[in-house]
Formats: C-alpha cells, structure tokens, sequence
C-alpha cells in the first residue's frame, strides 16, 4: 500500500485536487485513471530521457512504469493557474531508492483537466 503525504495547500481548487488525484494514480499504478486524464495527442517530455508522443506510445510507457512499485508520495507543492499546473513531491520506492520530482502540466483549456503536455524532471536523491 503506498502511503499518501500531501501539502495542505494542495487542495484549495478544482485544478490543484485534480493534480493531487492524478500524481495519486501515478504512485499507485492506476493506469485507466492517468490515461483518462490526457488528450489524445499527449506529450509527455521526460527530461534528459525521452520524449513520448501520443495516447497509445504513452500508455505503453506507464505499462513499463508499472513493477516499479512507490511505498511513499510525498506531494510537497501543487500549483495551478488558468491552462497551467505544476506538482512536486518525492517518491520513495519499494525497492529504497528515492527520487525528486518536478512535473509541468499544460492542459487542454483554462477550464477542463486533460493534460495535453508535461515536462517531468526526476533526479535520485539519497
């Protein structure tokens, strides 16, 4: 079971609840809810490591995501203002190794949740 520890401030619009859900079901490995939440024409920039295009090239990518099994989210910062969001935290995962992450979300319109893009940087922390 992962365990959730989220900002207080991360709740204060529909966009930040949003965001908090989403970086949920990423931790979780809830594929149908991620890729329910993303435009069709999907880019998902992986900083320093790849570039995936598109809705099937996306899902395919958190299939490969998947055994990598995160024990603790830490959501230390949501943000969100008209058609742009922002989210970082730290992963702990099963296996010990802890990651910082910052995501860049641009959605499909000011009003609405699809994401049509993100920017993720990841970088291992001790």
């Amino acid at each position: 079971m992962t365990k959730i520890i989220s900002s207080p401030n991360c709740g204060n619009s529909p966009k930040m609840e949003f965001l908090k859900d989403f970086n949920i079901a990423f931790a979780k490995g809830n594929i149908e809810f991620i890729v329910d939440s993303v435009t069709d024409d999907i880019v998902w920039n992986i900083i320093g490591d790849k570039k995936i295009e598109g809705k099937e090239k996306f899902t395919v990518e958190l299939e490969k995501m998947k055994p990598e099994k995160v024990s603790e989210l830490v959501l230390e910062q949501i943000l969100s203002h008209g058609k742009e969001g922002a989210a970082s935290g730290i992963m702990k995962m099963q296996d010990g190794k802890k990651y910082a992450f910052s995501d860049l979300y641009v959605f499909q319109g000011a009003k609405g949740t699809k994401i049509k893009s993100m920017n993720s940087y990841v970088i291992e922390i001790q």
